[in-house]
């Protein structure tokens, strides 16, 4: 038998929620609008965690452009979390595999069976880190619902020892359980309807904020141009469908135009945009966007262009 290692009691995580005393004597519709009411909880939580959120987006962009990378650590529905962001990332953004990577207390076999007893073992965290050879350049996302997992107390005070980035996110005040971290973000969601079960609002929130976060750096990467992610692979048929209208909206294309300058591009979204508005070919495309680190804005502000346009006649 395990032993608790504390009273966990008094963490807001763990209380009990007044509203669901009787939820199991609730009728289906009370009990779903009880929920439904509930699920607005996140969005407050995640609005009351916007001054952490900005300073981590910064933080986090200027290691990547430095060369980092992101990592996320958690044990349980919080590291699923993290993997489930960075796996998003390289189909969203174009990124390499790399540069945004979720580590999940006993690896991918915890993705779809519970290891949750794994999260005790301090000394993990740091190991599971070492295995990917994380330095002091690199940033990471220590995510603990409750705030005491020792998995992720164990990452974060190895990444701080190293000199790296090391922000916090949890779902219970700082003062209830505090964490080793250079920005500290609080997603405050209270006590959850069902006991204890932080998959409910602490995951939504915590789901949200991680969205907030890597769109916001892939952002200030330059990997969006608007609110296009114009640094998209068409890859398969929803992407090239997606990439041949994002060529339509911003350079005013039809279907047959967008297609043929998105196979003179390689596929690629952003040097397609390069050279249809600047009449470019694609290796004088991808020197100009080399010129400005990748930045699609500032490249064409380089030329003097700016988008949408009207009409672009294909670079030959």
């Amino acid at each position: 038998m395990i032993e608790p290692s504390a009273d966990r009691g008094h963490l807001l995580t763990e209380q009990t929620n007044p509203s669901s005393e009787n939820l199991d004597q609730l009728s289906t519709d009370a009990l779903i609008s009880l929920f439904v009411e509930e699920d607005r909880r996140p969005q407050m939580a995640v609005q009351g965690a916007i001054s952490a959120l900005s300073e981590a987006v910064d933080a986090i962009a200027k290691r990547l452009k430095a060369g980092g990378r992101l990592f996320y650590l958690g044990a349980g529905t919080s590291g699923r979390l993290g993997v489930l962001d960075a796996a998003e990332c390289p189909p969203t953004f174009c990124s390499p595999p790399e540069l945004v990577q979720g580590v999940l207390a006993g690896g991918p076999a915890a993705l779809l069976r519970s290891s949750e007893g794994l999260e005790d073992l301090e000394s993990a965290g740091a190991s599971d880190l070492k295995d990917r050879d994380f330095s002091g350049n690199d940033c990471l996302v220590g995510i603990a619902a409750g705030g005491t997992t020792p998995y992720v107390k164990g990452g974060l005070r190895y990444a701080r020892e190293l000199g790296a980035l090391a922000i916090a996110m949890a779902c219970v005040p700082s003062d209830q359980a505090p964490l080793p971290c250079d920005i500290d973000i609080r997603l405050l969601t209270g006590p959850e309807l069902l006991t204890g079960s932080t998959r409910l609002k602490a995951g939504t929130a915590t789901k949200m904020a991680l969205n907030i976060l890597s769109t916001g750096v892939m952002v200030r990467l330059g990997k969006v141009y608007g609110n296009r992610m114009v640094d998209v692979a068409a890859s398969n048929s929803k992407l090239v469908d997606r990439s041949m209208r994002i060529l339509r909206d911003l350079l005013g294309l039809d279907r047959a135009a967008s297609q043929a300058l998105l196979g003179l591009a390689g596929g690629s979204v952003k040097r397609a945009l390069v050279m249809g508005s600047c009449q470019l070919d694609a290796a004088e495309a991808d020197a100009l966007l080399k010129a400005h680190g990748s930045d699609l804005r500032q490249a064409l502000l380089s030329r003097g262009v700016s988008l949408p346009q009207e009409a672009v006649t294909l670079p030959q």
